[in-house]
């Protein structure tokens, strides 16, 4: 992934910080269990105490990290339906074998979460029958604003980076970007509007390793779904096995994103309706949709 804090934290003076935090509700909507705060899992949680992630009857041979989101269960009783939204790190390099596995499995919509020269370097081989749709994380169509200063941000980001021993300090910097960064609220909140919105197949979202910005926007899909904090990270957690590398991702970097949305917004429930911008049709779709 192109570490978001280094692509942001050039932007000019004039982005414009927001006290967020401080408004009211734009809805009272229920998220199941989660609606009202990240989660209650600690950061330093060890690895070997949470579930194991679900698994997915179809795989591709050219995007190891392609994945169903499905057969989590929920806090309120529910399953994460499968074979409804998938997962994956770039899909530039499948086989045509692998396409014919994406319609089998009913995949009509490939929605891109990265950046343009990602996009232009490496297109998606999506099948024909697919539509295909950028939400771009990174992007500045919708201007450079931010919710909160980015040097502040910045400089919280470095210090938790090395107070809780990250590998990797730039990965450690943009996942709070990914709360902060207004444009990706748009992205976040275009991926969920397009899979609510999906009412003819399957959803494919992906970035290039599959493991930050798909792993932010998954941990957000099943936290709004009710799936309890645990089981999100072990999702987030599976890129490790699925990629091969036991540091492609490390639980403080997404701890970091969720700390984030705390501080600006004070709950998920308002992080999902003021930051992603979704109303409550769209939440409703998507529960729809992807519970059973």
């Amino acid at each position: 992934m192109i570490a978001l804090g280094a692509a942001l934290g050039t932007a000019p003076a004039t982005a414009q910080p927001a006290d967020i935090a401080s408004g009211s509700g734009s809805g009272s909507g229920s998220f199941g269990s989660s609606g009202s705060s990240s989660g209650s899992a600690a950061p330093n949680d060890p690895v070997s105490t949470l579930p194991a992630p679900a698994t997915t009857a179809i795989r591709l041979d050219g995007a190891s990290n392609f994945r169903d989101i499905g057969g989590y269960k929920t806090s309120d009783g529910h399953t994460v339906r499968t074979g409804m939204a998938f997962r994956s790190n770039g899909v530039n390099g499948i086989s045509d074998g692998d396409l014919a596995k994406l319609v089998t499995a009913g995949v009509t919509l490939d929605v891109d979460l990265r950046n343009g020269s990602e996009r232009s370097g490496a297109p998606d081989r999506v099948p024909a029958s697919a539509q295909y749709k950028v939400a771009d994380v990174v992007s500045f169509d919708s201007g450079i604003s931010f919710h909160e200063f980015p040097v502040v941000t910045l400089g919280r980001a470095v210090v938790d980076g090395f107070v809780n021993g990250s590998s990797d300090i730039k990965q450690s910097v943009s996942y709070p970007f990914m709360v902060n960064f207004h444009g990706s609220d748009v992205a976040f909140g275009t991926l969920l509007r397009s899979i609510a919105g999906n009412t003819s197949g399957a959803t494919m979202y992906h970035c290039t390793s599959g493991k930050d910005r798909t792993g932010w926007a998954t941990a957000v899909l099943l936290t709004l779904l009710g799936v309890p904090r645990d089981v999100v990270n072990a999702d987030y957690l599976a890129s490790n096995t699925e990629l091969g590398d036991p540091k492609a991702v490390e639980l403080s970097w997404l701890e970091a994103a969720f700390s984030e949305m705390d501080r600006l917004y004070g709950s998920f429930d308002k992080y999902v309706r003021e930051g992603l911008g979704l109303d409550q049709a769209t939440i409703d779709a998507l529960r729809a949709k992807l519970l059973a």
